[in-house]
């Protein structure tokens, strides 16, 4: 069957055969293709093709116009038809790049009309739109698509001669070309042609490579994930985007995928430690999921030195048969200096950490001050004692929070939640818009933000502080009794934050009445805050949330940047008010989007699959517990009505987590599917635009919608927002891997010096090859090794994540209490290995 399918993709791609020992598939022209190239190449007094002249560089020159030839067919009259019809007939007796479309009666790309005709320019089924986007609109990628696809395989120049590309134009096709290579949407053979990707044979999707040497596809449409072995992972690296066919299936029932094309690098620069064997200069990188060696050559050192941290810039990218190959642009500092576990991180997960020139400079001309021209037409709310609740450490400040009651006979309070209008400040395809996108979410890494805007807007114009004018979006809702939402309105409006507030302080006030006394000007709000917040709380907890009890970990630091203590974060009932608030005015946006039926992003979280939860309730069923009802779908009810029923029980930590395993991330989605762990059936992120993407094209919707400008004149599509749906999904996993992996080596380097010493610790995770344990007082997570344990054949259960001795019947599961010494702390591999001293 595979053997056919192959046989089936050669024919549509018109490959060669392979006559050479190398291991690269190339994609060829179609046969026929292929002739009048031959045809062509023959004329030698032809001069070079646009094609390529464009493989060379990626800057292209728009080809002028004779204009005296235009002109005089066109009998001076100047028309655009009679010019076009000139242009066309140049660029035929030009074009050497398999067609002759000069030649009397040839149709163009294999069909359409003779080339001596003039052919019916194509309508663009998206003109309007790529007009309100661009000053000078060219062929959208929905007509460049069809045009491929009807065609068959096309050069550059047959695109913009079917299309009627004018030469102002042709830059910027050709760029759009590039991006659809880039997003997979077409493929680029050697010679230059473009292919429409075909659904049925390839799968794209993103690469995720493993520290073993193999990895996985992960498919761009969902669905089981490719394996690709060490031999194809040769000419690709991490995070990687590709092109595969399925080439069969392991012995294990996996697909495994041989890779086509790589559509697009994601590795442009790496971090890594320089290594000097001999002469042969190289860097170890720091990412164990790239697992070759990068060359350097012995004149791209620059002034590094053996031993030190240094960020190189690849100048080729590795393929089956050849390592990568780079040059030091940069020495990050000595191995082990402080600090360079965050710095690291950033280069290695590929977080931009510097704003572009443009991007500091637009940030700068917007001034300190709201101007007085941007406070016209909207709702003036300075009156209203509002007022921000955050973090002792906190810096930017984009939420702020007023309640009140209603009079007695309806009942209820109004809640107003204002926040931070970045919108107003960032116009779509600005330099700011493009630098935001790109990052997607700031990142919080210990004692260190990488934000998303510059810090004159994130700390500055468009934080909420005390005391000074601020533009911003505010919900305004009605709160019943009950905890329900009666009805809620957004508008545009100006406020004056009344003071600024820490969680500890209002945690106090509630308490205390010598803290309370403190800000006594302001605590009747928060009164009626708390007041609110507990018929929230009521609602939230009947409809059925889930809610797990985690613990999070703060990091301080000595002035030298070395870690001072490591505690965990306290979540008080301050923390949980303004949880609420935010979820309420949440809501609200997706409610009101989605009733106006604009294109936006969602907060998705979607149910977990039949095979998880059959998982779980097969595990659950050997603990005498039940999830739901078999007969019915599974309800987020379920899982909190099951988290009520195991506290107190002494494997309550370990069934818990087998319940968090078992669900799905949260993601972005243009399609709103509800959110599971919420128990809504609306929910998207409107709070927090200063921090991340996704609020700010629902800010962009909701002022659409406010200002009630025509639907067609949204400037987003329903594609478009799936692409930045999964954009910004993508970069918030990025954030997350890259804060989590300089909390644990910041984690490994306070170990060092407790190498020897013994400490109460637990069971955090089972695998195959060991126990990963957490320590109760640092809360560091280290291995041990299955070797290390009393001596056994261990048998492991992934259902019940349970490693069990056959012989002697010793079993460790997850929360047990054991008691370990530090055996080992690895800073290069980050890893930390434990000794098993006894059970409690």
């Amino acid at each position: 069957m595979f053997k056919k399918t192959k046989e089936k993709i050669n024919s549509l791609l018109g490959r060669k055969k392979k006559t050479d020992t190398t291991q690269e598939t190339v994609i060829t022209e179609p046969i026929a293709n292929q002739s009048r190239a031959k045809q062509n190449r023959a004329k030698a007094d032809a001069p070079k093709s646009a094609e390529a002249e464009a493989g060379k560089s990626k800057t292209r020159k728009p080809r002028t116009r004779r204009a005296k030839a235009d002109s005089s067919k066109a009998g001076g009259s100047g028309k655009e038809g009679s010019r076009k019809e000139g242009s066309r007939k140049e660029r035929a007796g030009k074009d050497k790049a398999g067609k002759d479309s000069s030649r009397k009666g040839e149709t163009r790309a294999g069909k359409g009309k003779p080339a001596g005709k003039r052919a019916q320019k194509i309508k663009d089924p998206e003109a309007t739109l790529e007009a309100k986007r661009y000053e000078n609109p060219v062929a959208s990628r929905t007509l460049i698509l069809k045009t491929i696809t009807d065609n068959g395989m096309m050069t550059e120049s047959s695109v913009f001669e079917t299309l009627h590309v004018r030469p102002d134009q042709e830059e910027g096709v050709s760029r759009r070309l590039a991006a659809m290579v880039r997003d997979g949407q077409l493929i680029q053979n050697r010679r230059g042609g473009y292919l429409p990707v075909d659904e049925k044979h390839f799968i794209r999707g993103h690469v995720i490579a493993h520290a073993e040497g193999y990895g996985f596809l992960v498919p761009d449409e969902g669905g089981d994930d490719l394996f690709l072995s060490a031999k194809q992972m040769r000419g690709v690296l991490h995070g990687d985007r590709a092109i595969v066919t399925v080439s069969g299936i392991d012995r294990r029932g996996r697909r495994e995928g041989s890779v086509i094309s790589v559509i697009e690098r994601a590795n442009t620069t790496l971090i890594g430690r320089l290594f000097n064997d001999d002469g042969v200069v190289y860097i170890v990188p720091d990412n164990k999921r790239i697992t070759e060696n990068i060359l350097i050559p012995a004149d791209k050192v620059g002034t590094a030195t053996a031993g030190q941290i240094v960020k190189v810039e690849i100048i080729h990218q590795p393929t089956k048969n050849r390592q990568a190959v780079a040059k030091v642009v940069d020495v990050i500092g000595e191995h082990m200096a402080p600090g360079m576990e965050i710095e690291m991180a950033i280069h290695n997960h590929g977080i931009p950490y510097e704003f572009p020139v443009e991007v500091s400079k637009a940030a700068a001309q917007l001034g300190e001050e709201v101007k007085d021209k941007d406070k016209q037409g909207r709702l003036d709310l300075r009156g209203v004692a509002l007022v921000t609740i955050d973090g002792e450490d906190a810096k930017d400040f984009d939420d702020a929070v007023h309640c009140e009651p209603r009079d007695m006979s309806k009942g209820g309070w109004k809640l107003t939640v204002a926040i931070a209008d970045v919108a107003h400040y960032v116009d779509i395809g600005s330099a700011l818009d493009e630098s935001a996108y790109d990052r997607a979410t700031s990142v919080y890494f210990p004692g260190r933000v990488v934000p998303m805007l510059p810090e004159e807007i994130s700390n500055g114009l468009c934080s909420i502080n005390p005391d000074v004018d601020r533009l911003c979006m505010v919900c305004e809702m009605i709160i019943n009794r009950d905890g329900e939402i009666e009805s809620y309105d957004f508008k545009e409006a100006v406020m004056r934050s009344h003071a600024r507030l820490t969680y500890t302080q209002v945690a106090q006030a509630l308490e205390d009445e010598m803290a309370r006394e403190k800000i006594a000007h302001i605590y009747p709000h928060i009164a009626n805050l708390y007041e609110m917040y507990q018929c929230l709380d009521k609602a939230r907890r009947g409809r059925g949330t889930i809610e797990f009890d985690t613990t999070e970990t703060v990091i301080e630091f000595t002035h030298d940047k070395r870690i001072k203590s490591i505690r965990p974060s306290v979540r008080n009932e301050a923390h949980k008010i303004i949880e609420e608030c935010m979820i309420s005015a949440n809501v609200c946006a997706a409610k009101f989007i989605a009733k106006n039926k604009l294109p936006c992003l969602y907060r998705v979280h979607e149910d977990p699959t039949n095979e998880k939860i059959e998982d779980l309730r097969g595990t659950l069923s050997d603990l005498n517990l039940k999830l739901g009802s078999p007969s019915r779908k599974i309800e987020s009810r379920d899982f909190a009505l099951l988290s009520e029923e195991i506290k107190g029980r002494d494997d309550y930590h370990m069934i818990q987590t087998l319940m968090l395993r078992s669900m799905k991330q949260a993601i972005y989605k243009a399609e709103n599917s509800g959110h599971f762990g919420l128990a809504l059936t609306h929910y998207a992120h409107f709070t927090s635009p200063i921090r991340r993407y996704p609020d700010l094209l629902v800010h962009r919707a909701l002022k659409h919608i406010v200002r009630k400008h025509k639907k067609a004149d949204y400037l987003y599509t329903q594609d478009r927002m799936m692409q930045i749906g999964e954009h910004c999904s993508n970069n918030e996993r990025r954030a997350n891997e890259a804060t989590r992996d300089a909390e644990f080596a910041l984690k490994c380097e306070y170990m060092l010096d407790k190498i020897g010493q013994d400490f109460d610790a637990h069971v955090s995770g089972v695998v195959s090859f060991g126990l990963f344990v957490e320590l109760d007082e640092y809360y560091v997570e280290g291995l041990i090794h299955i070797t290390t344990l009393p001596k056994d054949y261990y048998v492991f259960d992934p259902k019940t994540h349970l490693l069990t001795g056959e012989n002697r019947g010793i079993q460790f599961g997850l929360n047990d209490k054991v008691r370990i010494r530090v055996a080992r702390v690895d800073m290069d591999d980050r890893k930390i290995d434990f000794e098993l001293i006894s059970e409690h």
